[in-house]
Formats: structure tokens, C-alpha cells, sequence
């Protein structure tokens, strides 16, 4: 594996990060402003959400030209010199890579969409059958994933997501080549690795209609195929290998026997997997529908991953989940002890954290009142679909004010300030009304808060042994009560977290131990305060993963 085990992920969302030049949006300049800050964080990576040329039907998924910065992030000398300065700090460069699809905006698709042969065969284009499209495939995004070819009568292209994202065709080796050489652009000019958006559905095996589902029938044709892994296979062994370059993937729909195949080292393929079995605690069917988090089934999930898979990612938030603190803890008044929490829990399992812009200072769901303040595309066609199954306008929205993308695509929160220190413009989606107390100038002006625990966890987290590669084994799963064993070099340590907003009292195999962090000021011997956590010394054991 490239990724170094000390290393600490933040990731940005560059639209919603800082914003240079007043336009309400965030730029590459604005990234460069607040490295310093990154750097007191403690992270020695950054991830880095598309920044690429795009229409921006998806934010920035949807790419135009891999080559190009969008002129509204800014330049291409601005990322060399986000680049150079990152580097200057100890800090990382991880790239998104989207290989699945590009915009139909991009040039190949422009020149299969006029006939030439060449690009044709760079996407899956299709004839229809019997009056109608190819297959019965569903979409990721609630669409049909047929649109029709420009100028055609029965041809269509395929997209699993937006009409405006047409998918690569990877049978053909000239695609491989060019994603080879797009990611060899992007290492030369000093990027670290790749975060790979949905990975494991680049390849599609046949194109024959699916076994119907509620959602996405057809998926049995592209989920994780043989011909998936060669690809990632030969992008390792030709180009992330001869850079020392990483990559994690994003996986939809996998379980640990999946992920293992992905990640075993004697494979070749990826370093680790984002996957989402975890996110999944509070949904019903799918993702749009929530009910309220099970802390019993996250227990058994982050159990079930951490012994399966020998080294993984470990996240809460990203730019396309509802804020884990408004899943986990709900009301205001248990924001900033779960957000503690979290910091705990997260830095102390094994693996790579991920941390996601403003979970540091428990930055929470957006506050929209109506569905012309959301822009997520995915949220609106959702909110279209549900329409069509007789639900009300005010169940509706609900469903996507709990659900959308768009709850962790709000700018962060700088200040206080009208435009929360992130803007001196209109910005492009809504500032949370809380940014009078929840931003960073506040944290950062007094002691015990969000940003300090964060921050002290971290240092943790990249200094002790047992918390860097050390076993993982599974202590005690209680209604509420959540601890492990992390131990590597004699050194031995419990992590135990309250995953409730009510006081418990710890049994008695927890509650001896000397104390070495928790994250209230006064901890109460053997009982546990609303979303406390602790980090115990321990009695060395036998060790085991």
C-alpha cells in the first residue's frame, strides 16, 4: 500500500471552501488562503472534489476536458501552486478521478455525437428494441438511463447518472489508454493519488435487460465485474505503481467480500474503499427514506468492516451524505458533544480516516425551507419521482431536506459574518443560519471546543502506535455503549464511545483503566455523559486483528 498509515485525510469540497473573489464561489486561491488552517488541523492529505472544466450538471462530475481547470476555480498555475505550497507543508494532493462517464460537453462525446467512428466506440451506444430503449435498466439519479444519440431516430447512449454524464465504454483499450495518460498529467504535476468515483461500475459486462428491483434493476450486468478488476489492475501495475501513487475507490453496493477483493494487496487493484454500509443505519429500502440512526446496527457494521478488511477508509461525512451529526444527535443541543464524539471514534478505529470539511467545527444539515434553495440535481430528480408515487409536496420535501447531497454542500463557516467568512458575494447555495455560533473564529477562540478536540485527536491519531497500525478487536456492543481494543508494540489502549444522548453507566470490564482523553472536561468516573468518549490505557492482551 502507497498511502502512508499515519496519514489523515480532509477533505474539500472546493466549490463550498473559500471564496476568493467575491463570485460565491469557492476557488483554488481560497484553498491556498486557508492551508494554514488545514495545516493546525493536523491533516497531512487533501482531497480534492472535481475542479476540472464542467457544466456543472453535477458539480463539477460531469467533465468536460480532464485537463483543464474550470475557470471559476481559477488557473492552472493555481493549482501547481496549491500544489507546490501544500507540499511545502507536508500536505498531500489527492485528485478526483471520474472514469465512469464524462460530460456529454466533452470532446469525445461532441465527435461520436457527429458520427465519427473513433469516438463512437468511446461510449455505449445502443439501437433501440421494439419501439422503445435498449434494455430496463434504472439509473442512479431516478432517470432512464437511454437518451437518445443527436440526430438519431433509434440509437441511444447509456448513463447511469445524469443524461448529461454518458458512460465510457472500457471494452475498448483506446479508453484505457486515455485514462492512463490523463492520470499521468495529473501525477506529473505533483498529485499524490486519486479518489475514484464509482469505481466498481466502470465496466459494463453485457447489456441485456436485468432481473427488475425496486431500484437500479440491471446492476447484476456492472457491479463489480471480472473486467472491472483487470482494469484496476493494469491502472496500478502501469501507472499508480511506477509514481508510488495511491488510490482509494468509491464502491457502491459491496459488501466485505467485495471490498476484500478490491483491496487485497496480492491483487493489485486499490489501497482502500469507500463503502456505505455504514451510512445505511438509518435508511429504510433506500437512502431517501430515513428513520432515526440505530447505534446497535452502526456498532455491528464498524465491527463487521474493521475485521473483515485488513486496512480500509473511515468516514462519517462527504460531500454527497447528510452531516452524520444532524443523523446521529439531532437536536442543537447535543451538536458539539457528538461532534467530540465523532472526532473520537473516528481517529481511533483502524484504518485511514477521512475527515470532511466543517465536521471539525460540527457543521450540521443545511437549514432549507424549500426546494428552490436546493441545487442538487440528484435531489430534484428524486423529489420528481416521488411525485409520481402519489406522495404529498410536504412529504416530499421532507424526504429530501433529511436526504439530499446538497445538507453537506453548504459553504463552511467561517465566521459569524453575513457570508460566513466564506464569501464577500451572494453565495452559490445557502449559508446555515447557524453560522452565528457554529464556525471556526468561535472554536477558535475558546478552550475545549469542536476544533480543539478535533485537532487533539488527530495528533493522536498520527502519533501512537496502537491507534496507527494497531489490532482492532471488539470489546463490548451494549444499546448505547460502543468500545475496542487497539493495540500494536505492547501498547494497549480501549477507545469507548456513548453513542446516546442520555447518561450510562459503563460495566465493569470498561471502567477501570486510567482515563488518557475524554472528551468532557470532567469525566464521571464510571458512568458515561451524553455522546462521551474516552481513550483508555489498558492491560496489553493477546493480540488480534
Amino acid at each position: 500500500m502507497n498511502c502512508k498509515k499515519d496519514t489523515v485525510v480532509y477533505q474539500i469540497y472546493p466549490r463550498s471552501f473559500m471564496d476568493s473573489d467575491a463570485d460565491g464561489f469557492g476557488d483554488i486561491p481560497g484553498i491556498i488562503s486557508r492551508l494554514g488552517y488545514i495545516k493546525e488541523l493536523g491533516v497531512n492529505a487533501i482531497w480534492l472534489s472535481p475542479v476540472y472544466l464542467s457544466p456543472d450538471d453535477d458539480n463539477g462530475y460531469d467533465i468536460a476536458d480532464y485537463r483543464m481547470i474550470h475557470p471559476r476555480f481559477g488557473t492552472m498555475d493555481d493549482f501547481d501552486r496549491l500544489v507546490k505550497e501544500a507540499k511545502a507543508l507536508g500536505i498531500d494532493i489527492i485528485m478526483d478521478l471520474v472514469i465512469n462517464h464524462t460530460s456529454d460537453e466533452h470532446e469525445w462525446f461532441k465527435r461520436a455525437a457527429e458520427g465519427d467512428e473513433k469516438y463512437r466506440k468511446y461510449y455505449i451506444i445502443k439501437e433501440g428494441k421494439d419501439g422503445g430503449v435498449p434494455n430496463n435498466w434504472g439509473n442512479f439519479f431516478a432517470e432512464c438511463p437511454w437518451t437518445k444519440m443527436p440526430g438519431s431516430d433509434n440509437e441511444y447512449y447509456l448513463h447511469l447518472f445524469s443524461k448529461k454524464q454518458p458512460d465510457l465504454n472500457w471494452d475498448n483499450p483506446e479508453v484505457l489508454e486515455e485514462i492512463k495518460s490523463i492520470m499521468r498529467f495529473w501525477l506529473d504535476r505533483g498529485v499524490a493519488g486519486f479518489r475514484c468515483d464509482v469505481i466498481n461500475v466502470i465496466h459494463k459486462k453485457s447489456l441485456e435487460d436485468g432481473k427488475k428491483k425496486f431500484i437500479l434493476t440491471g446492476s447484476e450486468h456492472y457491479l463489480s465485474t471480472d473486467g472491472c478488476h483487470e482494469i484496476l489492475k493494469t491502472l496500478r501495475r502501469e501507472v499508480l505503481m511506477p509514481y508510488g501513487a495511491w488510490a482509494v475507490g468509491e464502491t457502491v453496493f459491496v459488501d466485505t467480500e467485495a471490498a476484500h477483493a478490491l483491496t487485497d494487496p496480492d491483487r493489485g487493484e486499490l489501497d482502500m474503499v469507500f463503502s456505505f454500509r455504514h451510512m445505511e443505519c438509518d435508511q429504510v429500502i433506500v437512502k431517501w427514506f430515513k428513520k432515526r440512526l440505530s447505534p446497535k446496527k452502526l456498532m455491528r457494521t464498524l465491527t463487521e468492516w474493521q475485521t473483515a478488511i485488513d486496512w480500509n477508509s473511515c468516514y462519517f461525512e462527504n460531500h454527497d451524505q447528510p452531516r452524520f451529526i444532524s443523523r446521529l444527535a439531532g437536536a442543537e443541543k447535543y451538536r458539539a458533544p457528538a461532534s467530540r464524539m465523532m472526532a473520537g471514534l473516528l481517529m481511533t478505529l483502524r484504518g485511514t480516516p477521512f475527515v470532511y470539511e466543517g465536521q471539525e467545527i460540527g457543521m450540521t444539515n443545511g437549514d432549507f425551507s424549500s426546494m428552490d434553495e436546493i441545487q442538487d440535481i440528484e435531489s430534484h430528480n428524486i423529489y420528481a419521482f416521488a411525485k409520481k408515487l402519489l406522495l404529498s409536496r410536504r412529504a416530499r420535501f421532507r424526504m429530501i431536506k433529511k436526504s439530499s447531497r446538497d445538507n453537506a454542500r453548504t459553504p463552511m463557516q467561517w465566521s459569524a459574518d453575513e457570508g460566513a467568512g466564506f464569501t464577500a458575494g451572494t453565495p452559490w447555495l445557502k449559508i446555515n443560519k447557524n453560522h452565528g455560533w457554529v464556525n471556526v473564529e468561535w472554536e477558535k477562540s475558546r478552550d475545549g471546543g469542536v476544533l480543539e478536540f478535533w485537532q487533539r485527536m488527530i495528533a493522536k491519531r498520527k502519533t501512537m502506535p496502537s491507534l496507527i497500525d494497531g489490532s482492532f478487536k471488539a470489546v463490548y456492543q451494549g444499546s448505547a455503549i460502543y468500545a475496542f481494543e487497539r493495540q500494536a508494540d505492547g501498547e494497549c489502549y480501549l477507545s469507548i464511545c456513548n453513542l446516546s444522548a442520555r447518561t450510562v453507566k459503563l460495566p465493569k470490564k470498561l471502567a477501570s483503566g486510567k482515563i488518557d482523553i475524554s472528551s468532557y472536561a470532567a469525566p464521571k468516573g464510571d458512568r458515561l455523559s451524553p455522546f462521551e468518549f474516552r481513550l483508555v490505557k489498558s492491560e496489553a492482551t493477546n493480540e488480534k486483528k
